[in-house]
């Protein structure tokens, strides 16, 4: 209880410390939000209304202090204002309408390329300097190294534009109502496979690097060679022993890349025109809207400080020496 207690501390001090952050970049841009609006939509507006309309979006005039403590309650209370470009909706509404669509493309590209990157470097490096390891290994590094927006766009104009296997871009066919219909969950799935298949390709990588390099380094201890001579089979050995160990270090490569995955997600959501939290940030930043800026950055700390915090305690599970300490 005081390993939770402490860690729990620890992350809701970094979490204030992050809004911190979160409350003075925005405001350090250029430029008017308000103006912005209205001058994007080519209305007119008095000062004492656009005076009004800055106090509805919490851009009120006074000592920066007092507007960090009105952040913070609103924080704390999750009332994160209404979004300057999607007026008169709120950044809650907003982000409720493009998170499914992250947690779709990018949380399920990150679990698959986390269980396939294991399991391609558990057993590479069980079969250590083989044909096997020779290729995916090598294989494993050219990928981690390939730049995520030049894999999207050469996977959007080889497969999409040229070939016309996939869609150009957006989450599902303008033919198609949002219902869960199977002519709806089809169109999602098609539009969804080119990039997922970009996500994996720049995940697996290095997911897989990370665990055949921690497998290799426990392969001579004491306890594989003692689980071998219990006359257990390789397969035994190498996941109930070796697999097990290795996989401490990637939880915490896992737990960064699932908290990361708002902006993780910013390049292929803009390539692919797909409406994830990346291409609301994205747009966000482009017409100067603060509390949207705001929003989506504070999802950014909560999921990589939660993330963390689930990594700590999943330690303690699988390693018994932390328990007992």
């Amino acid at each position: 209880m005081y390993f939770f207690l402490r860690r729990l501390g620890f992350y809701l001090a970094a979490f204030v410390v992050a809004c911190t952050f979160n409350f003075l970049l925005p405001r350090m841009m250029p430029g008017d939000p308000v103006q912005i609006m209205f001058a994007q939509s080519g209305s007119t507006l008095g000062p004492e209304a656009m005076d009004a309309l800055r106090a509805t979006f919490g851009f009120v005039e006074g000592p920066i202090w007092q507007q960090y403590l009105i952040y913070l309650k609103s924080v704390f209370n999750w009332d994160l204002g209404l979004s300057v470009s999607f007026y008169p909706f709120s950044v809650n509404d907003v982000i409720g309408t493009a998170l499914p669509w992250t947690l779709l493309l990018v949380g399920l590209s990150t679990l698959i390329s986390f269980s396939l990157g294991s399991l391609l470097g558990i057993y590479a490096a069980w079969r250590r300097g083989g044909l096997f390891d020779s290729i995916v290994s090598p294989l494993a590094l050219v990928m981690q190294s390939i730049p995520a927006v030049v894999l999207s766009i050469l996977a959007l104009f080889v497969f999409a534009v040229m070939l016309g296997w996939f869609p150009v871009g957006r989450a599902y066919g303008l033919d198609h109502d949002p219902a869960w219909s199977f002519a709806f969950v089809a169109s999602v799935a098609h539009h969804a496979v080119l990039p997922l298949i970009t996500l994996i390709t720049v995940q697996v990588g290095g997911f897989l690097v990370t665990i055949r390099n921690n497998m290799i380094n426990l392969l001579g201890e004491d306890y594989i060679n003692m689980g071998r001579a219990k006359g257990l089979g390789d397969t035994a050995v190498m996941f109930r022993y070796g697999a097990r160990n290795a996989l401490l270090p990637s939880v915490t490569s896992f737990a960064m890349a699932f908290g990361f995955i708002v902006a993780g997600s910013l390049i292929t959501e803009v390539i692919f025109n797909y409406p994830g939290l990346g291409r609301l940030l994205f747009n966000g930043i482009n017409a100067r809207d603060y509390p949207l800026i705001q929003g989506l950055l504070l999802i950014i700390t909560v999921a990589t400080l939660a993330a963390n915090f689930i990594a700590d305690l999943v330690y303690v599970v699988l390693d018994p020496r932390l328990r007992r300490s």
